[in-house]
């Protein structure tokens, strides 16, 4: 059985820049998601993921986001499963990305 892949956060900017089509799938809750989140990212939960896989394009790539990249993990999987060719989990979820922006302190 396949796996998905982990992702950095810099390979993510650059999945980013050189997939205009790819999927960020942010699980977090609702309100977590709206304080804050990775640009042009979609908001999967139970309620939504039925949306996403009717109207997704299963060979673009599929970049799972959580927390910390734990959880992004299963449903990496679970997705993978469900048929989309190219998944990834974003190794320190969200909080990775939020350190990555931050400016760097000398």
């Amino acid at each position: 059985m396949s796996s998905f892949q982990h992702i950095s956060v810099k390979g993510l900017k650059e999945l980013m820049r050189n997939h205009p089509n790819m999927h960020i799938l942010d699980v977090r809750d609702h309100n977590s998601f709206y304080h804050g989140h990775i640009d042009n990212a979609f908001n999967l939960s139970n309620d939504t993921l039925e949306d996403f896989v009717n109207r997704a394009e299963f060979e673009d790539p599929v970049v799972v986001v959580c927390y910390h990249g734990i959880m992004s993990q299963k449903v990496a999987q679970y997705l993978l499963e469900l048929g989309f060719d190219d998944t990834y989990s974003l190794d320190g979820g969200y909080q990775a990305w939020v350190q990555s922006e931050q400016p760097s302190s000398l």
